[in-house]
């Protein structure tokens, strides 16, 4: 298997919602909701950067689309990281995250392997990790 990754799917519950603190609360880039005239294929897809998708789609969609039932959703099953280029864009992020309506999890600060980061959280609790690696150059991260 080649290792690629063209769309990063992320269960939600008021598709809606979403949209708004994407869209509007982060500045992403999206059409907003396509699908809707197909019985549970309505979503979001927001263009992250070229070839990579993040889409949004409802947990009751995935469920049906793939036969398994919807469980519990745990934040700690996964992150989001979210690289940038200093430690100033680091809290402008959590900051802009804050003001469209994330909970903040683990304010920016330093890591022990010297990099800065910090934890938010989605409406429907996904975890982004907003971090600066200074081992990583921008156009790497």
């Amino acid at each position: 298997m080649k290792p690629r990754i063209t769309v990063i799917t992320i269960g939600v519950d008021n598709l809606d919602v979403s949209l708004r603190f994407y869209r509007d609360g982060l500045g992403f880039p999206t059409e907003g909701i396509v699908g809707k005239e197909y019985e549970h294929g309505a979503v979001v897809f927001i263009n992250l950067q070229p070839g990579l998708r993040l889409a949004l789609w409802p947990r009751s969609s995935i469920s049906h689309d793939t036969g398994l039932a919807a469980g519990v959703a745990n934040p700690t099953e996964m992150t989001l990281g979210h690289n940038v280029s200093s430690k100033a864009e680091v809290d402008e992020v959590m900051s802009r995250a804050a003001s469209a309506g994330a909970v903040i999890v683990k304010p920016a600060h330093d890591t022990f392997w010297g990099g800065y980061s910090g934890y938010f959280q989605d409406p429907d609790g996904h975890l982004w990790e907003t971090v600066w690696n200074p081992q990583w150059s921008e156009a790497s991260a």
